[in-house]
């Protein structure tokens, strides 16, 4: 449409349309044309970009130079980015005027994380960073941590694993930082580090949310008195380090070292020897101090003979955008709590089945996450149940990682979800499958023609069938992940590539889970031998074989 109607072309290039480009879900040949067309000639207009696609970024930085023709660039989001890559980058994005906004995740994992840091923090303009990467292990941990300049970024979020005992020394040379966020529960604890640098007052920072297991509250307490004076949002994520539970410390700390703390947002889970004085401990909870805060908490649990596990968390005026059923709600304790501002929920995860009674509803839910331990024995009460606590019309996404939930329970949801684009669900749910009667099932029939889906991850290994199946099912697929049976791998390929049938006339990408190293090169050659695809890029990324055409 664009090269047809020279106008469009006239209004596109005179309008603020070409400062924005989002590069993600596209096939490869209309990336080109795009590339070609709009993106090359426009370059020095662009302020946005969005290269999610995992192959992109070696393109349109291909030579490196060219990064030095985004003159007014100022957001540069990068997914799988190989650290090799990035590092030829950098030295160009530091050149870059306006570069402000930088989201980026690596595909590989990274050795030396200290130094990592060390390169962002060269960034001049940089306010805000969201990284994500993989710890590439080795036996003994060492990091300097100490070798930084000062950094202007004000918003850090870091959903990786990160070195606590790190922890301070990055926190020195984050001088204007006004929001942090640690979002993976993955810290490691065995590392040395040089020396530790004396703290500095962060003024500026107010809003702290950190994931963390097994560091001791000694620790927490000391990165709070030492930075945390400004804060006024704490949320913390602990697992399996009961001493969080201590109500009067958590009271002198906020009264002596956090007196501008608004919202004391915690997420307690563990698990120990059931003992009666627990309750006792989570009760404190309900004491006049946090009522007086108008800090209100809940408890979620489960206990056998043997033991017991619990989820303490705060509830309120916190306005948070996902939400976990864990187990059963805690009548015993009669803990005081207000009812929750539900409306900001977006996320729901399910751990536990849903009892009819239940009497909270999420309004603007638009995604929803079921992985519970055990098998739901009954489907339709599940989603009855499940469709009285949120709109199932709402939902855009759908993750279900809960064994053997059965397939004709999934085509009841997805009819239920008329606007879902995105579905993953585990390979397991086909198990059971008889295609012939299944075909003759009237929701079905209407799950084949109205589904919307785009996006497809099955977890687990895919046998041709199954996949014929999937195909056959979702019409509409654009990017399809899955596990492959190895011994399968050449026809599955030949399938999902043939021009003889239509059934995957829209899809573009392939992601193959878990494949073998020699994959990529016996694939390359599939689709070279029997001319399968004239345009395409491939690559592996984290033991998962990518194919975009």
């Amino acid at each position: 449409f664009y090269n047809l109607n020279k106008r469009f072309q006239n209004l596109a290039i005179n309008s603020n349309v070409l400062t924005k480009i989002n590069i993600s879900t596209i096939s490869i040949s209309n990336f080109e044309d795009y590339y070609r067309t709009i993106l090359l000639p426009n370059r020095n207009r662009i302020n946005f970009l969005d290269l999610s696609n995992p192959f992109a970024a070696d393109i349109i930085f291909s030579p490196p130079d060219h990064i030095l023709n985004f003159v007014h660039l100022e957001t540069l989001i990068i997914d799988n980015v190989e650290s090799i890559s990035f590092y030829k980058f950098f030295d160009y994005f530091m050149k870059l005027p306006n570069l402000h906004s930088l989201i980026i995740s690596f595909g590989e994992g990274i050795l030396k994380i200290d130094y990592l840091f060390a390169q962002i923090f060269r960034l001049s303009k940089l306010k805000y960073c969201k990284i994500k990467y993989e710890i590439q292990y080795c036996e003994e941990l060492f990091y300097s941590f100490t070798e930084y300049i000062s950094s202007p970024i004000e918003y850090l979020i870091i959903n990786a694993p990160f070195p606590f005992k790190a922890f301070h020394n990055l926190l020195c040379f984050l001088p204007k930082l006004q929001h942090l966020s640690i979002g993976s529960r993955h810290l490691l604890g065995d590392i040395h580090i040089e020396y530790q640098l004396s703290p500095i007052q962060l003024k500026c920072l107010r809003h702290v949310s950190i994931y963390f297991s097994m560091i001791h509250f000694d620790e927490i307490e000391k990165i709070i008195k030492e930075f945390f004076h400004h804060v006024e949002i704490l949320h913390l994520t602990t697992y399996y380090t009961e001493t969080y539970l201590d109500t009067q410390r958590w009271q002198k700390l906020i009264v002596y070292h956090m007196p501008y703390l608004r919202v004391f947002d915690i997420n307690c889970q563990d698990f120990l020897d059931y003992d009666i004085s627990y309750h006792d401990v989570v009760t404190e909870f309900n004491s006049s101090f946090w009522i007086k805060n108008k800090c209100f908490f809940e408890n979620q649990y489960e206990w056998n003979d043997q033991s017991f596990g619990g989820v303490i968390y705060s509830s309120g005026l916190y306005r948070r955008k996902k939400y976990k059923f864990h187990w059963k709600i805690d009548e015993l304790l009669d803990l005081h709590h207000q009812q929750e501002n539900l409306n900001s929920i977006e996320h729901i995860h399910m751990r536990t089945d849903i009892k009819s009674n239940c009497r909270r509803y999420f309004s603007n839910v638009n995604r929803l996450t079921i992985e519970t331990t055990f098998k739901i024995s009954d489907g339709d009460s599940f989603i009855t149940n499940l469709n009285h606590i949120v709109s199932l019309k709402q939902l855009t996404k759908l993750v279900i990682r809960t064994f053997g939930f059965k397939f004709e329970y999934i085509i009841k949801l997805i009819l239920l979800t008329p606007n879902l684009y995105t579905l993953e669900f585990c390979e397991s749910s086909m198990w059971t499958i008889d295609l012939n009667v299944i075909k003759q099932n009237i929701p079905f029939q209407y799950t084949l023609t109205e589904n919307k889906i785009e996006n497809l991850v099955v977890r687990g290994k895919c046998s041709l069938n199954q996949i014929q199946f999937i195909v056959y099912i979702f019409s509409k697929l654009k990017y399809l992940k899955i596990g492959i049976q190895e011994t399968e791998i050449r026809s599955i390929i030949r399938y999902l590539l043939s021009k003889t049938h239509n059934k995957t006339q829209y899809l573009f990408y392939l992601c193959i889970s878990l494949s073998q190293k020699n994959w990529l090169e016996e694939v390359d050659d599939l689709i070279k031998l029997d001319n399968l695809l004239n345009n395409y890029s491939i690559k592996c990324i984290r033991g998962n074989l990518h194919l975009w055409w």
